[in-house]
């Protein structure tokens, strides 16, 4: 499903504005979708229920807030590694995400704070599908030393 393997982490001690996150891509299939929406209990029917979709106006099931706030998340911590933690998230939506798109995610680091106990690093992120964008966002990220 994912085509880049998670990471031990990035070297915060070499961080600098400007430097790239590597870039994930998700597959978005109907499994996904459906799994997704089971994990975060969302049984709105428009994240499992072709025909409900249509009924609404959508051409298809579509992937729900909380499945784009946890890919997020994923995304920034495949990168930073398992020593950070995510202290802030803001995302953006855009369009949907239905089945058989695939999603790309990017982001650039855009400031780093060092303070002896904590180094905080601040990313800005989209993911892109052949819609356009579905999300946007900005995080913040800490590591202890």
């Amino acid at each position: 499903m994912t085509t880049t393997p998670a990471r031990d982490g990035v070297a915060w001690e070499t961080l600098e504005v400007g430097d790239e996150l590597a870039p994930m891509e998700i597959e978005v299939t109907p499994t996904v979708i459906v799994a997704g929406a089971i994990a975060t209990r969302d049984f709105m029917p428009v994240h499992h229920d072709r025909d409900y979709a249509q009924s609404q106006g959508a051409p298809d099931i579509f992937m729900n807030i909380l499945s784009d706030t946890a890919y997020c998340s994923r995304f920034l911590t495949d990168w930073a590694g398992p020593d950070a933690a995510v202290r802030r998230l803001a995302i953006r939506l855009g369009v949907p995400m239905f089945p058989g798109s695939r999603l790309r995610y990017t982001g650039s680091v855009t400031s780093v704070e060092r303070d002896g106990a904590e180094t905080r690093v601040g990313v800005a992120f989209r993911a892109e599908n052949d819609l356009g964008e579905p999300l946007s966002g900005t995080a913040e990220l800490a590591v202890a030393g």
